[in-house]
């Protein structure tokens, strides 16, 4: 069966439907193909743990014509205080909501579920068989770039004898009606935001600390929650945080240097603080839930591991005994695949990649609305251009350097600035514009900010220059 669109979007996730809301918004004519395995819009939070939250607030996630959340501020939990983080299963019903109730009633949006994309403009049901050629008039857009691993789908890396106990972190809240019982002691396997997250959920759920056991092979830095806070209460501090971030950048002979400088300012945490951190993955977290975390005093730095067989575990740098009764939670798979970057538009193809770390959603509703208000690919990417992710701390630089880039050109830019200042989905511009109403004279503080970035930036072309140097 042939169809004819003027966008094939690969991918139903969050970037691929920002793109497509923001699309239709600018150009009322265009019409959309959506083609996504899948069997519901989403993405990875189809498959993301039962327990799973955003790390940025509701109400910049998503997509620029429906609000996330009711903008609540948490009253308890570890969030309490700060702007809601929706779960995973209030984002996933979020976005079937987008698809269901916004873009098929417009009728220029065909939505094809269950589907793999095949290339060549072609698409093939994985269920029935069956398979579609489109006749594409415009662009295909590629969100796969994001394609992001979660444990219910990533590959293991590490042998598992018989007899040994190993769940995914969404298989916790099951436990109790598990065959083999509680467990008297658990490992939580890797140091990433995922192994926070399962820490924080069996800490909360009544798990004494002493009965868990952690393997981090790396530390991580860690951006504190009380700089990523929207609205007009938190605007002082979270204005400060990003000035300090600047600030710090601008003066920092290292980056190791700079990451030392936010800690002492607040904006960056670490669990560990007698460990040097060697990962940044842009996680974010509250200082409540790091002291949480610091009560697991049984953290094992011996590498990766490579094997566990029945009371012990075999890892990279040697060997651990662990209770024979013992339940293993792979937290091992990654959010962050360093990627090789390329433009955007090329070759008839929007490749949606990174422009504003890490707000993807934001990169994206900033592509779609580049791709319906300017005529050339050359004169698109020369306004968006992608920033590498690196997922060690010396890649902070540069996705620092990127960002700052970019916000510079969207500034300077009318149509662009326009937009942004309307934006939901920009972390700023819903308080800018409150403030700007209610309050002008508390701006001020937000006035630093563009002398700040451009202070900056010479020093950090330094920073990436030497991080670029030592990578070879």
């Amino acid at each position: 069966m042939t169809l004819e669109t003027d966008y094939l979007v690969i991918g139903a996730g969050a970037t691929a439907l920002s793109f497509v809301d923001t699309l239709l918004a600018q150009d009322p004519d265009c019409d959309v193909v959506m083609v996504d395995k899948h069997a519901s819009p989403g993405g990875h939070w189809n498959d993301a743990y039962s327990f799973v939250a955003l790390h940025q607030p509701s109400a910049t996630y998503g997509v620029e014509s429906v609000p996330l959340g009711q903008d609540r501020i948490d009253e308890s939990g570890p969030n309490k205080g700060f702007y809601e983080l929706a779960s995973g299963s209030e984002v996933l019903a979020y976005f079937q909501s987008v698809m269901r109730d916004h873009l098929l009633p417009t009728g220029r949006v065909r939505y094809f579920p269950n589907c793999e994309y095949l290339g060549d403009h072609r698409f093939r049901n994985v269920l029935s068989g069956e398979e579609h050629e489109v006749e594409v008039r415009r662009k295909l857009v590629d969100t796969t770039y994001f394609a992001t691993s979660v444990p219910a789908t990533h590959e293991r890396k590490f042998e598992v004898a018989d007899g040994v106990r190993v769940e995914i972190p969404g298989k916790l809240p099951e436990l109790w009606r598990s065959a083999e019982g509680i467990p008297e002691h658990f490992v939580i396997l890797g140091a990433g935001k995922t192994a926070m997250d399962a820490g924080v959920w069996l800490l909360e759920a009544g798990i004494q600390a002493e009965r868990i056991s952690w393997v981090k092979p790396r530390e991580s830095w860690l951006i504190n929650r009380t700089i990523t806070q929207p609205g007009e209460e938190f605007f002082e501090g979270t204005v400060g945080g990003q000035l300090a971030i600047m600030k710090a950048a601008a003066k920092a002979d290292s980056v190791s240097a700079l990451f030392h400088q936010l800690e002492e300012d607040g904006a960056m945490l670490r669990i560990d603080q007698s460990v040097e951190p060697e990962m940044f993955h842009y996680a974010t977290i509250s200082e409540g839930e790091v002291e949480s975390l610091r009560k697991i005093g049984n953290v094992i730095r011996k590498g990766r591991v490579e094997r566990i067989e029945p009371g012990r575990m075999i890892l990279q740098q040697g060997e651990h005994e662990v209770p024979e009764d013992t339940l293993f939670i792979d937290c091992t798979a990654s959010a962050v695949r360093p990627k090789p970057v390329s433009p955007q538009w090329e070759n008839g193809t929007i490749r949606l990649q990174l422009l504003h770390v890490p707000l993807v959603t934001l990169n994206a509703a900033v592509t779609a609305f580049v791709e319906a208000n300017f005529e050339t690919d050359e004169e698109k990417n020369a306004l968006c251009k992608p920033v590498s992710f690196v997922d060690d701390i010396e890649g902070y630089a540069g996705t620092l350097l990127g960002t700052g880039q970019n916000r510079f050109l969207w500034a300077t830019n009318e149509k662009i600035s326009a937009f942004l200042s309307q934006s939901r989905l920009d972390p700023g511009a819903p308080t800018v514009r409150w403030l700007k109403q209610n309050a002008p004279e508390r701006l001020a503080v937000a006035a630093e900010m563009p002398a700040v970035t451009m202070a900056a930036i010479p020093n950090l072309q330094k920073l990436v220059a030497e991080a670029e140097a030592s990578r070879g």
